[in-house]
């Protein structure tokens, strides 16, 4: 008897996605190499806190080597293989556009073209992203919509998720493309405006700052999920019969403001808006205090209004659906923060 052990390789292991989609597939009893860039600054801790570091084979990787692709491919040959790495924070995008093009679309070139060349059986999977609809043509968005992306992020992964249904439908390649609206979770990033939210708020509940919060444009519509239930999708895709291409979503859209206000709650604030534009303020009742105020230098250039996906293709094909709703992301996400301060003192 062989080996039958599924072998499943992650590119973006360190960051969030990585880390939930692991721990999934250790689950369910994968052998998981975790590809890394040797000089990222993102750190394993995540995975630690996970608690499945020791699990995983790390492995250093560098989307931009083709050489290094190829090689792995050869070596591996893995059943399944996730493609989460990017430069995927949409504000820096319009200071690194190169380099966002390079990572976020040259690089899955490259994967493609060694999977094609090396392993054609692996099956891939390509994160896209709900940004590629940008100035949205139509509400809610599906597989269907036409794009029209605001932000050389969402142009460089547009280009990523066409060419992944080129190499399905030229080569018979089982790649599949997960068009992902917002996923969040404690594991997020600081410099995601969720996480900047609960990790601020966190700070005021413990002590550690008495600054407001610093925010862009409060109106801006978002439909948020958690990461946690987003990965199982990614998974489900690959084992269809069939590539192809879905959205998840949470099939809800909430201002960011709604978002501030719910996270102040669990962190003991009870937030009252006046003002509007860029002299909005969120003041705390129980103190009179301003905790939150407006900031123009974070408004994007070119804004994505609303975002708001329609999953029904997920629902009905992979039977995928959320486990978490808004307001209990937002929670998890505040009472993480908390208590990761807690430990600190």
């Amino acid at each position: 008897m062989g080996n039958t052990q599924k072998k499943a390789m992650i590119t973006g292991i360190t960051g969030q996605d990585g880390g939930y989609l692991a721990k999934f597939l250790l689950s369910k009893g994968y052998r998981v190499i975790g590809l890394f860039r040797r000089g990222a600054t993102d750190t394993f801790e995540k995975l630690k806190e996970h608690g499945i570091f020791e699990q995983i084979e790390m492995v250093g990787f560098e989307l931009m080597e083709f050489s290094n692709i190829c090689r792995l491919m050869k070596a591996y040959k893995p059943d399944e293989f996730y493609n989460l790495a990017a430069q995927s924070f949409v504000a820096a995008s319009w200071e690194e556009p190169i380099y966002t093009l390079q990572a976020d679309a040259t690089g899955v070139a490259n994967i493609l073209e060694a999977i094609r060349e090396f392993s054609p059986k692996t099956k891939f999977y390509q994160a896209s992203t709900s940004e590629m609809f940008g100035k949205v043509q139509a509400i809610p968005q599906n597989e269907t919509t036409p794009f029209y992306p605001r932000s050389p992020y969402g142009c460089a992964k547009l280009y990523a998720h066409w060419l992944t249904v080129n190499y399905r439908e030229s080569f018979g390649i089982f790649a599949c493309s997960g068009i992902l609206f917002n996923h969040e979770s404690p594991m997020r990033g600081k410099e995601f405006v969720t996480r900047k939210i609960t990790d601020h708020f966190a700070k005021l509940h413990c002590g550690l700052t008495n600054k407001p919060l610093e925010l862009g444009n409060l109106n801006a519509k978002r439909d948020w999920g958690f990461a946690g239930d987003y990965v199982e999708g990614m998974w489900m895709m690959l084992q269809q019969d069939h590539p192809d291409t879905y959205v998840l979503s949470s099939e809800e859209t909430h201002p960011i403001r709604d978002f501030v206000t719910i996270a102040g709650k669990y962190a003991g604030f009870d937030i009252t808006w006046e003002g509007e534009g860029s002299q909005e303020i969120g003041v705390d009742k129980n103190s009179n205090k301003v905790v939150v105020k407006v900031n123009p230098k974070f408004f994007r250039p070119a804004e994505v209004d609303i975002l708001l996906g329609d999953s029904s293709k997920a629902h009905s094909r992979l039977n995928w659906k959320r486990k978490v709703s808004y307001e209990q992301l937002c929670e998890m996400m505040v009472k993480t923060d908390i208590e990761r301060y807690k430990k600190l003192r």
